[in-house]
């Protein structure tokens, strides 16, 4: 190219060179100068652009280290570099019913925090603000008072007889299944089908395979993997609990197999009909690695968490994380610390379980003949046949409301319906929600189901 269209800002901050360099950069990355193309010579382009040389040689020699430029002895300089890929274009659907219009989504995971109890949230980020961080790296365990405070609440609400030696803080529930991958021995992963579809992909990431089991029926072996995910308390997304023969079978298969298994106690505190189901864990902890989370008490951007690693795995997950320096962020376990301490969070989870039991009430009233079970923690689960369950979904979201789809849960499942949550919204828009569903599948028969496996 015998003259370079360069825009130079002589009023602007940003030094000359910066500029040359930046235009010329952009002059390939945009398809303008290809490979190979002769670029004019330092003092050609000086004299075209109205600065001194030494500008444009500063800039080609910065291009030049950069890879975008290469100087060809006697010959002058070239480009040596293909424009940039441009982005792949595909049709996204609309977020919402109207442009601008965001959606209400009642989904498995999102809670209610009573803002009545505010006041000590705040209390506890200014209490992080006041104390005095660590110099360096954490503890890769967690805050060792965390931890206590973890092992008081789970030895006194989940049943499991631990102390702070036994828990370690994780940045979530995905976090802490990354860590426990990473100290088992090689194989797959069985999980249910339909499952929480996050750990499903945590597992895959790590370069495991998923090995589907049908939900709802007992685990008789595990011969080959390395682990079994369940989520013997409140099965996800169905909702069942695990019955007491089908946690025995399980525990005895991971037993026989020497596989783990990694309980996942995502929302336990929540059942309003009877007494919280004691956790997996209680019954060996040898063999279940027990996760536990802060996103559905307190709130899931908190990214908190914590589990209780069988002594086989322990060490082998504590070195990885110490390796890593992949641990919670010390700021959120101070503040979590603060709201145990003070009672924030048994406060927030009566309340919620009170306000969770209302609006449980209120979807079975409305879409009881269709529901799976009964609806326990911040969500239920709906039955339909495939069309009338998309219909019902479309309905639901020309009104301002998303409802996931059973099917974004099931991988080689044949289950359809819906996933009525009711934890992030208020009682008014799910009653608008419920008029909306039962609308769509008024009028149609009432599935007819075999007994539960449950």
């Amino acid at each position: 190219m015998d003259v370079l269209p360069l825009a130079l800002d002589r009023g602007s901050e940003v030094p000359l060179g910066t500029q040359v360099s930046g235009a010329i950069r952009d002059l390939v990355t945009s398809g303008r100068l290809h490979r190979g193309d002769r670029l004019p010579s330092s003092r050609a382009l000086a004299r075209d652009a109205g600065v001194a040389r030494s500008v444009v040689e500063q800039a080609y020699a910065q291009l030049v280290a950069e890879g975008w430029l290469e100087g060809r002895h006697g010959s002058g300089t070239y480009v040596a570099a293909d424009r940039a890929p441009g982005p792949v274009r595909t049709t996204v659907p609309s977020p919402g019913p109207t442009p601008g219009r965001s959606l209400v989504r009642l989904d498995a995971g999102t809670p209610w925090i009573d803002p009545r109890h505010s006041d000590a949230w705040r209390r506890a980020w200014r209490e992080v603000g006041h104390a005095p961080g660590p110099r360096g790296y954490d503890d890769p365990r967690g805050m060792p008072v965390l931890r206590e405070a973890l092992a008081e609440r789970l030895t006194r609400t989940r049943g499991l007889a631990v102390d702070a030696d036994d828990v370690r803080v994780t940045a979530g529930t995905t976090d802490g299944l990354r860590h426990l991958l990473a100290g088992l021995p090689p194989g797959p992963v069985l999980v249910d089908d339909p499952g929480y579809r996050a750990a499903v992909e945590t597992i895959r990431a790590s370069g495991r395979d998923v090995v589907d089991h049908p939900a709802g029926s007992p685990v008789h072996h595990l011969t080959g993997s390395a682990a079994a995910y369940s989520t013997p308390a409140h099965q996800h997304p169905l909702g069942p609990p695990m019955s007491g023969p089908d946690r025995l079978s399980l525990l005895d298969a991971a037993r026989r197999a020497g596989a783990v298994v990694v309980e996942d106690d995502y929302d336990s505190e929540f059942r309003y009909d009877v007494a919280p189901i004691p956790a997996l864990a209680s019954l060996d902890r040898d063999v279940v690695a027990y996760l536990g989370t802060a996103s559905k008490a307190v709130a899931p951007s908190l990214r908190l968490g914590w589990m209780v690693v069988p002594p086989g795995v322990r060490e082998a997950v504590d070195r990885h994380r110490s390796l890593t320096h992949d641990t919670a962020s010390w700021p959120v376990q101070r503040a979590f610390w603060a709201l145990l301490r003070d009672g924030y969070v048994d406060r927030l989870v009566r309340s919620a379980r009170r306000t969770y039991a209302r609006r449980a009430a209120r979807v079975a009233d409305a879409l009881g003949p269709w529901l799976e079970g009964t609806p326990a923690g911040m969500y239920a689960t709906v039955l339909l046949p495939p069309d009338l369950a998309v219909t019902a979904h479309e309905r639901a979201r020309a009104g301002g409301f998303d409802v996931p789809l059973l099917s974004d849960y099931t991988r080689t499942s044949d289950l359809t319906g819906l996933v009525v949550g009711f934890g992030g919204c208020t009682d008014d828009e799910l009653d608008r929600a419920l008029d909306l569903l039962v609308s769509a599948v008024r009028g149609r028969p009432v599935p007819v189901r075999a007994e539960p496996a449950y």
